[in-house]
């Protein structure tokens, strides 16, 4: 195998049955090559695109409840009043009482759910965006200079077809 670029069009790409001899076989393996990196740019943008829903998922599901500072929390402890317990008003007492803005457990649930199938989900996208960018990397490794010019505008047409996705969303 040649350690230096060469624009021949006899090379064999991955398998042995990507065999290519001839310039009309090399057109379609360069144009297959350039889908290829299409593919894998889309792929990126989908798996932020992902993370974003799971992101808003999360924030949505765990709301911070706001702080309201009552007249109560910053008395003081010591001071008793006849016929109550110095307790009955401590910030301990009220913060276990229960706020308005609880979820119920069946929005958290369906929450971690969604979370969850989302994290999959981008896990998987994840796989097939590695394996296909090791397949691309051995492309280019063939030295042919028509594939290692295939892979650049296949990432420039994706690139440019792909990223402006991310600002609708």
């Amino acid at each position: 195998m040649n350690m230096h670029f060469e624009g021949s069009s006899n090379v064999t790409l991955l398998f042995d049955f990507w065999d290519v001899r001839g310039p009309a076989g090399m057109v379609l393996s360069v144009f297959v090559v350039l889908l290829l990196t299409v593919i894998y740019e889309l792929l990126k943008v989908w798996k932020i695109t992902i993370g974003k829903q799971k992101q808003s998922s999360i924030t949505h599901s765990s709301a911070p409840v706001p702080f309201s500072p009552e007249a109560s929390c910053f008395t003081p402890v010591m001071k008793c009043q006849e016929g109550s317990s110095s307790l009955t008003n401590s910030p301990s007492e009220i913060s276990l009482a229960p706020t308005e803005n609880t979820a119920t457990t069946a929005d958290a649930d369906a929450a971690a759910k969604k979370s969850w199938v989302l994290h999959f989900l981008q896990t998987a996208i994840h796989i097939l965006q590695v394996t296909l960018g090791y397949m691309l990397m051995l492309c280019v490794m063939s030295y042919n200079v028509w594939i290692f010019l295939g892979v650049i505008m296949g990432s420039v047409l994706g690139y440019f077809l792909a990223f402006p996705l991310l600002n609708h969303i």
